[in-house]
């Protein structure tokens, strides 16, 4: 233990040793010696100067301060070091009117090796031209360097992938048909549409491989309804429409688009329609029972969608469940939007449905109407009873007595069928929803023909 306290004893008496007669004396001769130069108010600095600890603790920090700084400069300015330049854009030069190219990469990596220097300098630099220069070679497949533009001579460096091949097709063109897509519609109001699109020209030009053009199967132009400044009717004006183009799968198919931009007018209305609510009683009543009533508290609701889907509606249809009723019942229903339309004013109605005890009645000479026969043909009835057929009606006395024979139809879903003889099944129908219509005849025979 001892000879060690000794050793740092000596250690430390070497150093300071050191200090003494490399630092402390001379600084202390430099002074009295300046000292002496200056007349008697530099006695009191020099008093100052002359005391042991300060001299010591000037010299001390000189000393460690210019230790740091040559240790520093040292480690730093004269070791090799590297450095990677991560996804460097590469450019590549060559006739773009003429040609296109494929396998050039986007991004490269680069690593500089040199001084730290150096290398803190170069990456500073805003000199980093990455390059592949096509200049003068011809349609075909090459083997080209990838270059670097250095920023500095002293260093070296790696481009990683350093060589690249690349395919040069001659550039060709084709004029097509532009078509619109309408993108993000649900963000539109659910009481307006878009009713009408107009685009400058429908013509676009696309450039690229021949076997890239022949990929193409649609170029549209990709309307943003998100982009509308204002959602109101009117006309407005939306610049500044991408335009791609896609394959047969839906994907984009990289070709040059002539123009890449569209303007485009918007004319946006709000179709409606008044429509009546028309409850439909769905399953078989209680035994002995029939409906006498059915009251709803909205009777009619206000329809938004395109003019096309408002055309082919005549009413909003519920549906509510009958199956064994047998008493009076209240039902919270939910409308349910018609296909194809956006927005309805009501969507919750109160049906009150009375019950009350059923009786049967009969109409007959219903003539057969026939649906959903193909204009080519005509049909004839075999015989009377297959012209004509008796309807039986379930339903409360006060309604049945309301209904005549216009309000009752019998008629033959004749869809899918050719000339021939077929029995068909007879359907029947009526008026008033609180009524049951049974067909007496549940099959007729006919016959089809091609018309004249």
């Amino acid at each position: 233990m001892k000879l060690i306290a000794k050793i740092i004893k000596n250690f430390f008496s070497g150093i300071w040793s050191f200090i003494d007669r490399k630092i402390i004396v001379p600084i202390t001769r430099l002074v009295i010696s300046s000292t002496k130069k200056f007349d008697t108010s530099g006695k009191m600095m020099e008093n100052w100067l002359s005391k042991t600890n300060t001299l010591l603790f000037i010299s001390l920090f000189f000393a460690v301060g210019l230790f740091i700084v040559i240790d520093q400069k040292i480690i730093t300015f004269s070791e090799s070091s590297a450095e990677v330049l991560k996804n460097q854009e590469v450019k590549v030069i060559y006739n773009e009117e003429a040609y296109v190219i494929e396998g050039v990469p986007e991004t490269v990596d680069i690593t500089l090796i040199g001084r730290r220097a150096d290398l803190m300098f170069a990456k500073q630099s805003s000199i980093h031209d990455v390059s592949i220069d096509l200049t003068g070679l011809k349609p075909g497949t090459h083997k080209v360097n990838v270059t670097y533009k250095q920023a500095m001579q002293s260093i070296d460096y790696k481009v990683n992938p350093s060589v690249a091949t690349v395919v040069i097709y001659p550039k060709i063109s084709e004029i097509r048909t532009l078509a619109i897509d309408l993108l993000n519609q649900d963000s539109l109001s659910s009481k307006l549409v878009i009713d009408e699109v107009n685009i400058a020209n429908d013509k676009v030009i696309i450039k690229g491989a021949e076997h890239k053009l022949k990929e193409v199967a649609t170029v549209k132009a990709l309307i943003d309804i998100r982009n509308l400044i204002k959602q109101e009717e009117g006309t407005t004006t939306l610049k500044d429409i991408p335009l791609r183009a896609y394959n047969n799968k839906g994907e984009i198919v990289d070709v040059e688009i002539v123009p890449d931009k569209m303007t485009a007018e918007i004319k946006i209305t709000s179709p409606s329609k008044e429509l009546p609510i028309k409850v439909i009683p769905q399953g078989v009543m209680g035994f002995g029972k029939a409906i006498s009533a059915i009251d709803i508290n909205e009777t009619k609701v206000m329809v938004y969608g395109s003019e096309e889907v408002l055309a082919s509606l005549n009413y909003v249809p519920l549906v509510i469940d009958v199956n064994g009723l047998k008493e009076n019942r209240q039902y919270k229903m939910e409308l349910s939007k018609p296909v194809g339309t956006k927005s309805m004013n009501v969507n919750n109605v109160t049906v009150n449905v009375s019950v009350d005890n059923a009786v049967d009645k009969q109409i007959d000479n219903i003539q057969i109407e026939y649906r959903n026969l193909n204009e080519i043909y005509t049909v004839q009835g075999l015989s009377k009873e297959d012209v004509v057929v008796v309807v039986g009606l379930k339903g409360v006395q006060s309604v049945l007595d309301q209904i005549e024979n216009k309000d009752v139809t019998a008629y033959l879903d004749l869809k899918g069928y050719g000339e021939g003889e077929h029995e068909v099944e007879v359907k029947v129908e009526g008026t008033d929803v609180k009524v049951q219509y049974i067909a007496k005849t549940k099959k007729v025979r006919i016959k089809i023909i091609k018309a004249n």
